[in-house]
């Protein structure tokens, strides 16, 4: 596991020497993302410097639009999970107002204070700085200035697209798990915690655990799907309602709803992660108690022989 290092006040910039960087918000820690970090990793192998994923405290959204903003994950598991991918540092650099504002060439000198890494790695579609105003090309000349090799790369999936949380985040949103797990070479997952419910399940005959997830971590759409969850540890092979519950929804309100097969116990405070695998129907109404509890039946039933 690699070590994540703040690039705040008293951080040595000379850190940077020598090393091999792939800059990005890493949303996600995608297909794409992961290219990315294995050529950060194949330069440092070559030059003998370390390997480093260069990222933000914060995704810039958080901040630009956080109205709209669907994340793939938290900040805290980002930072783990690039900790997790081979490298070895992760550099994080917080995101402030007074840095977003900074032009191009100021942002540069910010987050390197005069010291290049020897290698830096980004996605062709590359932005930095105020506006968003810096491009590749401005990076490119000013690594030919500062010693830096500067590599873009064309991040595409093998039917040619852009592999970008924008369109995993889509595929989400349309309940295409199978296509977006595809992307994220890995489960899609969505972590809360477990808070009282409407208690509807258990009058029907099967308990579900109500996961407060906030709205700008639920990407996915609305739907029912067959998933796993890791409470303490533990794996359990869940039925999964996403959003609104049709039949109940004069007093439902958007939610995760999750029934983990074969748990005994008391959930009520802890924190679930759920890693969607199928999507199995999408929410509807139903005409009465009974369709709605032989259609629940035969979603645990799926799941129970399919996972």
């Amino acid at each position: 596991m690699a070590e994540i290092y703040e690039v705040g006040e008293r951080f040595d910039h000379a850190f940077f020497a020598g090393t091999s960087c792939a800059f990005g918000v890493f949303d996600g820690v995608h297909a794409g993302h992961r290219y990315l970090l294995a050529q950060a990793r194949e330069t440092a192998g070559r030059s003998g410097g370390k390997s480093v994923a260069l990222t933000f405290d914060i995704d810039p959204d958080e901040v630009f639009h956080p109205d709209r903003l669907k994340k793939l994950m938290t900040n805290g598991e980002r930072l783990a999970m690039l900790a997790a991918t081979g490298v070895d540092a992760v550099a994080v650099l917080p995101f402030t107002p007074a840095f977003a504002s900074l032009s191009p060439e100021a942002f540069l000198e910010a987050t390197f204070d005069g010291t290049a890494p020897a290698y830096l790695h980004v996605g062709c579609d590359f932005r930095f700085g105020a506006r968003a105003a810096g491009t590749v090309g401005e990076l490119a000349a000013w690594g030919a200035g500062a010693g830096c090799a500067v590599a873009a790369h064309d991040l595409k999936s093998a039917d040619g697209a852009p592999v970008t949380a924008t369109r995993i985040r889509l595929l989400l949103a349309e309940g295409d798990i199978a296509e977006a797990n595809r992307l994220l070479e890995r489960p899609y997952f969505m972590t809360g915690t477990v808070e009282p419910g409407r208690g509807e399940g258990a009058d029907l005959g099967f308990r579900t655990a109500n996961l407060a997830v906030p709205d700008q971590l639920r990407p996915l759409g609305d739907g029912v799907y067959a998933a796993y969850a890791q409470v303490d540890g533990t794996r359990y092979k869940a039925a999964v309602n996403v959003g609104v519950a049709a039949t109940f929804a004069d007093r439902a309100t958007a939610t995760c709803e999750v029934h983990l097969l074969d748990f005994a116990g008391d959930l009520y405070g802890k924190p679930v992660k759920v890693e969607f695998l199928h999507w199995l129907r999408p929410m509807r109404k139903f005409d009465d108690v009974e369709e709605l509890i032989a259609t629940v039946k035969d979603n645990i039933q799926w799941v129970r022989e399919n996972l």
